[in-house]
This record gives C-alpha cells, sequence and structure tokens, in this order.
C-alpha cells in the first residue's frame, strides 16, 4: 500500500470516530423528548410511558347514592325555616313540602297558676328543645303577671284563652272583646309582646267568636290530640295514663292539649321521651304561619 493509500485510509477512519462521538445518546434533546424508547434509567429499566399514565383527575362533587354527582350542601344560613299553619282539623301540617310532616305541637291551658309547677314544666321542654304555647286566662295573668313573665321569658310562645274560662258562643259581642282583647292587652303590658294564638275555653267557639280573634290578629285553633288530663284530680291521677291517652291518638301534625296541671308536669319528660323515639320533633309555634 502506498503512502497516499495509507494516509487516506487513516482519514476516513478519524472522520467516522468523530461523527460517532457527536451523535451519542442524549445529546439530541429533540429525540430524547418525544421518543419513550429513549427515556431509560441508569439500570436500563424504562420509565413509565408518559402517553399510557393517567392524568391526574381534578376533584368532583361527592356520588350521591344513586350514583349521580350532587352538589355541596347549602350553608345553614342559606336554608330557609320550614312554615306550618293550623288546617281545618287543627293539625299543624307544613306550608309547602320544606316543612316536616312527622310533628306535634305542644299546647298547654289554664294557666298561669303556680311556680314550682310552671318552673318544672319548662325545665322539661328545654331539656327536650322544645317549644309550646301556653294558653292563659286574663283572671290569673292579672293574679300572676310574673308567671307570665317567666313564660314569655323562657322563649315559649304566648297564648290567649280568654279572660274567664266561659263558654263565649254564649256571650255578647261587647263581652267577647273584653274575653278576647283585654287578654291581649294585659299580656303585652306584662310581657311587651302580643299574643299570637287563641283557643277558646272547652273548645267552644262560633263565627262570631273567630271574627272576634282575627280582628285582634290570633291564630284560632281548638285541639286534635286530648291528653285526658283534665279529667283526673288530686285524688286519683295517672301520668302514665296522660302518656298513653296521647300516644294512641298520635298522629302527624297533632296538637296535643294539655294543662297546667301537676300531673301533667309529672308526665311530661316520659312523654316527650316517648314521641321523640317515634321519630316526633316539636314544633315551634313561632315557624307557624297566618295564612290558611
Amino acid at each position: 500500500m502506498t503512502l497516499t493509500n495509507i494516509l487516506r485510509t487513516a482519514g476516513i477512519a478519524l472522520t467516522l470516530s468523530l461523527t460517532l462521538t457527536a451523535c451519542g445518546p442524549g445529546t439530541d434533546s429533540k429525540t430524547a423528548s418525544t421518543d419513550p424508547s429513549a427515556n431509560q434509567t441508569e439500570t436500563g429499566t424504562r420509565s413509565p410511558d408518559p402517553a399510557s399514565s393517567p392524568a391526574p383527575q381534578a376533584p368532583s362533587a361527592s356520588p350521591s347514592p344513586n350514583g349521580q354527582q350532587t352538589s355541596p350542601a347549602p350553608s345553614p344560613e342559606a336554608a330557609q325555616k320550614s312554615k306550618y299553619r293550623i288546617n281545618s282539623n287543627y293539625d299543624v301540617v307544613p306550608v309547602d313540602a320544606g316543612g316536616e310532616k312527622k310533628v306535634v305541637l305542644l299546647t298547654f291551658d289554664d294557666g298561669p297558676k303556680e311556680k314550682a309547677m310552671l318552673e318544672s314544666m319548662l325545665g322539661t321542654l328545654d331539656k327536650h328543645k322544645a317549644k309550646a304555647i301556653f294558653f292563659m286566662n286574663g283572671t290569673r295573668i292579672k293574679q300572676h303577671p310574673e308567671l307570665a313573665k317567666l313564660i314569655h321569658d323562657r322563649g315559649q310562645a304566648l297564648g290567649n284563652h280568654s279572660w274567664d274560662h266561659v263558654d263565649l258562643k254564649k256571650e255578647n259581642p261587647d263581652n267577647l272583646d273584653h274575653q278576647i282583647g283585654d287578654v291581649v292587652k294585659i299580656l303585652e303590658e306584662t310581657t311587651g309582646s302580643k299574643p299570637r294564638f287563641f283557643r277558646p275555653p272547652y273548645g267552644s267557639g262560633n263565627d262570631a267568636v273567630k271574627a272576634k280573634a282575627k280582628a285582634h290578629q290570633l291564630i284560632y285553633m281548638t285541639w286534635s290530640n286530648g291528653s285526658m288530663d283534665w279529667e283526673m284530680s288530686a285524688e286519683k291521677n295517672d301520668p302514665d295514663k296522660i302518656v298513653a291517652s296521647v300516644l294512641e291518638q298520635l298522629h302527624p301534625g297533632s296538637n296535643i292539649l294539655m294543662h297546667e296541671l301537676p300531673w301533667t308536669a309529672d308526665a311530661l319528660d316520659k312523654l316527650l321521651t316517648e314521641l321523640e323515639k317515634k321519630g316526633y320533633t316539636f314544633v315551634d309555634p313561632a315557624q307557624i304561619t297566618a295564612e290558611s
């Protein structure tokens, strides 16, 4: 081989070596980013293929029991209170679908009478987070204004039960105004608030009585569930029979008639406990509307 040929062969080899060095793995950034096979670890094991890896999922709302996506629950501030009304049977019923149907209305007639008994009843209501209407007589309010104020100050509802507890169907129009209107007046003077509810003694009313109650912006009612506590006496009473009587007549919307009586006070905690066990809740009278 001539010197010329030797030099030519050496030059070709040198050129080839330089070319291979310049094109070694990892030097072409474009090829490394687009070719998954070129993305290898130092041990030679292939890293996950970005094209086959699941993309991160954005957080979603919790599924409902039927698998449908649901929006977050509204805040308590956004939720509106349910409203109730008194129907023609004197049950308490929801005005619209937003109202709970399995409810009862607690009411107590013929007070205010005696402090210790009243405080016992109020304490039981507080224990069960229950509100009630106390239908009071004008004569008793006049005798015990401090008890009427106690009822109001403890957050219970004021009710008008006439001045003298007479059969209002037998009264003339002038006396009706005294029997109903003067109770409104004395309760406002005593507590600073007017009553919103009216119940005629014995449940005895007529169109004239209803009209007079409406004129004083009172919601008229009798009851739909009687505790029969009025049939008992100091000598012969049984608190368990009060509970049994209410439960026998119990139905959604029961407007429960009770009285400020010692045996009723004794029965109250057990009665409210039994009602709660049956899934009932207690309507706050503040949620009752005058709308029919």
